[in-house]
């Protein structure tokens, strides 16, 4: 049974709590690993995924051949599929588009470079941009229009990396800038407290100390 990969292109940063009760403690998660080149090169299923292998498109499977050949079409020109690489068994959910990481929906749309069908008759060759499990990388392939199966292979996306690395860097620095105001207002507050605490004790002794009374005559 194959097991399923997700890739799909999230949000550029996600919203995480590391306290609660403490809003200066919020930050954004980046989405890659810090060393993304190290972890491509490494990771047993990247190392799988960079060669050319057997891929398949795995969309609508219970319809019947004909159905799938013109649904799979569509969904190419609109800039997305499923597709399974079969001997490492990876099911993933790609998106042919160019200005994949723009925010602005309207930037992102399936030029040629990203689907071509002239390349090859008979054939469309794809490539997508995406993060998967925390690295860039760029997924190339081609599918036989006919029989919707073909090659494809994962390559380590520098540029895009490079973009992200520094999006890392910058939030950690900003994170480890906020947590040190964060510390200091805690400790001016617990300093605060503490003084606030001695001088309430002081005060205390000094109403239960016995005063002297008036001396006699």
């Amino acid at each position: 049974m194959n097991r399923r990969v997700e890739c799909s292109m999230l949000p550029f940063l996600t919203n995480v709590f590391c306290c609660e009760g403490a809003p200066l403690t919020r930050f954004t998660m980046p989405r890659v690993v810090p060393d993304q080149r190290e972890k491509f090169d490494n990771d047993e299923l990247f190392r799988k995924l960079s060669r050319e292998s057997e891929i398949r498109y795995t969309g609508y499977r219970d319809r019947p051949l004909e159905e799938r050949q013109l649904r799979f079409q569509t969904e190419v020109r609109e800039g997305h599929a499923d597709i399974a690489f079969v001997g490492p068994g990876s099911n993933l959910s790609l998106q042919f588009m160019s200005n994949a990481w723009s925010d602005n929906p309207d930037d992102r749309v399936p030029t040629r470079e990203f689907v071509d069908f002239d390349r090859e008759p008979g054939k469309v060759h794809l490539k997508s941009q995406l993060i998967m499990n925390g690295v860039c990388v760029i997924w190339r392939g081609w599918i036989d229009l006919q029989r919707l199966d073909g090659t494809g292979c994962m390559e380590f996306d520098e540029e895009r990396a490079q973009v992200e690395d520094a999006t890392l860097r910058e939030q950690i620095a900003q994170y480890n800038s906020r947590l040190r105001d964060f510390e200091e207002r805690q400790q001016q507050y617990r300093d605060s407290q503490a003084r606030q605490a001695e001088a309430e004790a002081e005060s205390t002794a000094f109403s239960l100390d016995p005063q002297p009374g008036p001396s006699g005559s």
